[in-house]
Order: C-alpha cells, then sequence, then structure tokens
C-alpha cells in the first residue's frame, strides 16, 4: 500500500513506524484520523503515545497479518497512522530568499529520498525541490526512511526538471549539479551563494538537457567502475556546500 489506505479514504496518508509517527505529531502540520495497532499494545506504542492528542478520533486494534498488508512491509513497528496528505509546495518563486537549497531530478527509489531528505534536514539545506515527472515523491516508505524529518523540511514539486532549472536560475541560483565522472572536483571548489545541489537519478544521473544550466561536480573516488549510492553521495555533497570547504 503506497500513501493512500483505500478507496473509502483517498484524502489520507499513511504513515508507520513509532519515528515517523513521532514526529509527525511533533510537527503538528497534518491532522491525524486514526491509528492502528495490535493488542497487546507492541513496545514501540509507548513511545508514540505521549505525543498523542487526548482523545484518538479512532482507534482500530486489528492483527499484525492486517497491518502487514496495510502497510505492504513488516517493518511498521506494529502501528500505523492514517493522517492528512503531505502538502507540497509549489511556488518556486518563494525561494528566491533561500541560500541552499536541494533539488532532486529523477531519484526513482523512495528510501533513496528518504535517507536524502533525512541528511537534508541534519544538513540545514533550507528547501527541497522535486519533480513530479520520473521521480519519487513522498510515500510511507519515504516517510520512515527519513525518520519523520521529511516532516520539517519545505518541500516544493515542480512539474519537470527543466521548469526547476529555469526557476532557479532565473533566482540567481549557483547550480552545482553532481555528475559520476567529468565534473570538477567537489573538494576543490569555492562555492558560491546562494545555492542550490543538483543530484540525478540512481540510473542515469542528471537530465542532459540542464547539464549546461551549472557547474559540473564530481566526488572523488577510487575509480569510475563504481559509485556511491545517491543518498550517500547527496549527503557527502551537502556536507560540502554547507560548510563550503
Amino acid at each position: 500500500m503506497a500513501n493512500k489506505s483505500n478507496k473509502n479514504q483517498q484524502t489520507m496518508d499513511m504513515i508507520y513506524g513509532a519515528h515517523s509517527i513521532i514526529e509527525l505529531l511533533k510537527a503538528k502540520k497534518r491532522k491525524l484520523f486514526s491509528i492502528y495497532t495490535t493488542k497487546p499494545l507492541p513496545k514501540s506504542f509507548n513511545r508514540v503515545e505521549r505525543y498523542l492528542p487526548k482523545n484518538v478520533p479512532n482507534t482500530q486494534y486489528v492483527s499484525r497479518q492486517i497491518l502487514d498488508k496495510m502497510a505492504n512491509c513488516t517493518d511498521h513497528m506494529g502501528i500505523i497512522a492514517l493522517v492528512a496528505p503531505f502538502k507540497y509546495l509549489t511556488n518556486l518563486n518563494n525561494l528566491k530568499d533561500k541560500k541552499f537549497i536541494l533539488l532532486l531530478d529523477g531519484v526513482k527509489d523512495v528510501r533513496n529520498l528518504g535517507a536524502i531528505l533525512r541528511s537534508a534536514y541534519c544538513i540545514g539545506v533550507e528547501a527541497v525541490v522535486l519533480c513530479q515527472k520520473n521521480g519519487a515523491l513522498i510515500t510511507a516508505a519515504t516517510h520512515k526512511a527519513s525518520a519523520g524529518l521529511a516532516e520539517y523540511l519545505d518541500i516544493y514539486l515542480s512539474p519537470s526538471i527543466e521548469h526547476a532549472v529555469t526557476n532557479i536560475n532565473s533566482m540567481g541560483f549557483n547550480l552545482y549539479m553532481a555528475v559520476l565522472e567529468n565534473g570538477k572536483d567537489a573538494t576543490k571548489i569555492n562555492y558560491n551563494s546562494p545555492m542550490c545541489l543538483v543530484i540525478g537519478s540512481e540510473e542515469f544521473g542528471i537530465s542532459k538537457s540542464v547539464q549546461d544550466k551549472g557547474t559540473l561536480i564530481t566526488i572523488p573516488q577510487r575509480n569510475i567502475e563504481i559509485s556511491y549510492n545517491a543518498s550517500v553521495a547527496a549527503g557527502i555533497l551537502m556536507f560540502l556546500l554547507k560548510h563550503k570547504i
């Protein structure tokens, strides 16, 4: 099951796992509709309970097998929440006062996306732009991989990478585009603010149509026959740009 729970709950997102649900409740950005858990209560419920509103609208006690089916996985820690949908921002013009943003071009693995969002929040990225075309969006698995920290990020949704790059360029951002080879050594660049780091898809990298719109950068590694995982590369580069080594 992805974000939507079923036909009668199309306006709800599913969130699972203690960390994800706790951060969602702490952020207080989305309405909680119901909780699904087991009896006896799982250990994870004790951690979540202190953050729950006094009157949870609807608590359902079901078997672990039903939770597995709902989440389409087994790592839900015995608790699932149905909540209001994640709200993407869409007006890219609101990025103009930011100093450091992240643009993702076609990252498809929802867990990679979640891990990138987790690092982005920890490092201090001010906003993230996702592209609706060819890229993963926020799902329950993404949310869990972000340890719930996706709740605290300003996440924008652009129709395409071309649309995003055109708008971000027009606001004066310096775009630094991560490529596997033939880019400048990422550890030896003088980065200039405002900055936009662009991370491409796991398989194809950054779209050729926009590679001439910024500075291509490469993380040094043993040889080009290998490569960093997309989320690891993103974490390394976000740290480099944030601290402008």
